[in-house]
């Protein structure tokens, strides 16, 4: 077909659109609302992705945390087997510490059970109450915004200092620097030395235990004084390592060689304990995210096939209102070629109009839904929607383009 009666075909299939706009629109709505819900619901899941691997990459770029079971996204119950591990240790990050030459920073942590945390009269719900060493200081992600870390010699004579999260500090000395004020955790009296900086919390609720800006940490020492144990060992510790830059893949190799040797695991039993990262913990919560995203693609489908089967049905109405017109065009030496191309260009600017309306429709969608939840379009999204649009298009109209193309020019004439 040359570039004329290419040019033909498209002003005749636009002309068609343009006389019957209302109909045109009708036919359309389905792949409108199919395309908007492709763009809300990818701006929904990409923005919160974004957000939580903000959140994670907060901890440190470069952190590999041991636990002895993974507690991210757990669901049900934890197996006998994992019930009944042994509790990663003090030992295991010294140990850690001497044996990974990979490793830049290892910073145990033990938390008591249930603290109550108060202070003139305040009270405060928390889970993350930690006893650490001062090498946690040295950790990427630890940034203070007022005051100073604990130091070793605090930690080894058991003092009892603490460095707070920014809401603790607020809601116990909301108008003062709290800085050298006391505060209880249980019936143990520390002293504020230094105020964590303010990290984003999302995904956590402002009064969650859990919060970061409500975390509380003295020196490990000072921990174990507080919550005498029978032994160091019996306690459960969560280590946070770092590793060099680029050691990443030998510092989770050495790592788990040590404790795999130390908690004496079978060369062909799986590990009796957890390493976990910023990323991978990301990369479990994208994986379920992602399948939201596919359920609501399955039903935004739903509307661009009917959508299709609109298009179809109306193109086929349209090959029988034209019908004499068909017989015209192919009297005076329009090809077959030339009547598909022009139905399949109706069909298609059908549907990629329908697109188009979607694609602004969820750009709107996702810009509403920024004011409330973290939300941002993929830049693959508006050229996924259009792509899907103008291709149900040419899908669903080529059956009426080949049935139009078939007709007989002298019994199209005669057709009233």
């Amino acid at each position: 077909m040359n570039f004329r009666r290419l040019s033909e075909s498209i002003s005749i299939a636009f002309e068609t659109l343009r006389a019957n706009k209302f109909r045109s629109f009708l036919t359309i709505f389905g792949v409108v609302i199919g395309t908007l819900t492709v763009m809300a619901v990818s701006a929904f899941v990409s923005g919160l992705d974004k957000k939580f691997e903000d959140e994670m990459t907060a901890f440190g770029t470069r952190s590999i945390w041991v636990y002895k079971f993974d507690p991210t996204f757990s669901t049900g119950r934890r197996s006998f087997e994992e019930r009944t591990r042994k509790p990663i240790s003090y030992e295991d990050a010294l140990a850690i510490r001497e044996h990974c030459p990979s490793i830049e920073v290892v910073a145990p942590m033990v938390q008591p059970d249930d603290p109550r945390v108060h202070a003139n009269g305040e009270e405060l719900y928390l889970d993350n109450v930690n006893g650490t060493t001062p090498d946690y200081e040295r950790i990427d992600s630890v940034s203070l915004s007022e005051g100073r870390f604990f130091n070793e010699t605090e930690n080894l004579n058991r003092r009892p200092v603490a460095v707070i999260g920014i809401d603790i500090a607020t809601t116990f000395w909301p108008t003062m620097t709290p800085i050298g004020k006391k505060f209880m955790i249980d019936n143990y009296e520390v002293e504020v030395i230094g105020v964590m900086e303010k990290r984003d919390n999302f995904f956590i609720g402002e009064d969650d235990g859990g919060n970061v800006n409500r975390g509380v940490y003295i020196p490990y020492e000072t921990m174990l004084k507080f919550y005498s144990a029978a032994s160091r060992d019996m306690k459960e510790n969560f280590v946070t390592c770092q590793y060099y830059p680029g050691m990443r893949e030998a510092a989770y190799d050495e790592v788990r060689q040590v404790l795999r040797q130390r908690r004496e695991v079978s060369f062909n039993d799986p590990d009796n304990f957890a390493l976990f990262s910023p990323d991978s913990v990301t990369q479990k919560f994208q994986a379920m995210t992602s399948g939201v995203f596919l359920l609501m693609i399955a039903l935004s489908s739903a509307g661009l096939a009917i959508g299709g089967i609109g298009v179809m049905n109306i193109m086929l109405v349209s090959v029988t209102e034209r019908t004499k017109e068909i017989g015209i065009r192919k009297a005076i030496g329009a090809r077959r070629s030339d009547i598909v191309t022009q139905f399949l260009i109706e069909a298609a600017a059908l549907t990629g109009l329908g697109g188009i309306i979607g694609i602004l429709l969820g750009w709107g969608v996702a810009l509403l839904i920024s004011l409330i939840l973290p939300s941002f379009v993929p830049m693959w999204a508006p050229i996924v929607g259009f792509v899907v649009s103008v291709g149900i298009g040419l899908i669903f109209g080529l059956w009426p383009a080949i049935s139009a193309s078939r007709l007989d020019p002298i019994d199209a004439l005669r057709y009233e």
